[in-house]
């Protein structure tokens, strides 16, 4: 067993796993040298991580009924390619929270394909934002603004910063990669809505059709660099 606060095998501190050299053989904590204060720490952050995911299930939920559900109503194609996102990455925290659940944070097959997935369901979302963008303008539909499609993007940029923050963090702390791909989600998501809300406060507030498409275009920019990025990993 190892002497003070670091483990002999991947080098980890007491309060953080971030340097850990074999993270592959010391997922867990559990099978290697760690000391009990080690394990009892990092048990105790990934608990954190389970909440924190609970919360932000919650919030994805909300995004995703609002989006496509006023998006719909208001044909606004912005808001529908913003909620389709959000569908994606609630299904990525569903992922997520069961691999954390299920192993402490752990790399295991079961997360590996979970991954593949999520990857393969947002790339996806370019050909269906596209297509769903080229009929809205040949179709002449007029996409139109309101106070709850405006709600739904702040409440996205108020509360996506601290999901981004936290997630990143206890990822670092814990060694936990899906944790951390979550938290470059969320921050995507983040600048995501702010393009969203910038567009819908214009249309709203001049009545700027066009603002919907150009808005839709850099969400859809987002999405096609987080597929590219998250397929490079």
């Amino acid at each position: 067993m190892q002497d003070g606060s670091t483990c002999t095998i991947c080098e980890c501190e007491a309060e953080s796993c971030e340097n850990c050299l074999n993270p592959s053989e010391c997922a867990s904590c559990v099978s290697c040298c760690c000391s009990p204060t080690h394990i009892s720490w990092r048990l105790g952050r990934i608990h954190l991580g389970i909440v924190v995911e609970y919360f932000s299930l919650g919030w994805m939920a909300v995004e995703v009924i609002g989006s496509i559900g006023v998006g719909l109503f208001l044909s606004s194609l912005a808001l529908i390619a913003f909620g389709s996102d959000s569908l994606v990455e609630l299904i990525s925290g569903f992922i997520v929270l069961s691999h954390l659940k299920g192993n402490s944070g752990g790399s295991s097959e079961r997360g590996e394909r979970a991954e593949k997935l999520t990857k393969l369901l947002l790339v996806a979302l370019i050909p269906v934002i596209s297509l769903g963008a080229a009929y809205s303008y040949f179709a002449g539909i007029r996409p139109e603004s309101s106070p709850l499609g405006i709600a739904v993007a702040i409440g996205a940029v108020l509360i996506m910063p601290i999901l981004w923050i936290e997630k990143r963090k206890i990822g670092r702390e814990t060694n936990c990669v899906p944790l951390s791909i979550d938290a470059i989600e969320s921050a995507t998501c983040f600048l995501m809505a702010l393009a969203l809300l910038g567009g819908l406060l214009v249309n709203y507030f001049f009545k700027l059709g066009w603002v919907d498409y150009l808005a839709t275009a850099i969400i859809l920019a987002f999405v096609g660099k987080e597929s590219v990025e998250a397929f490079r990993e």
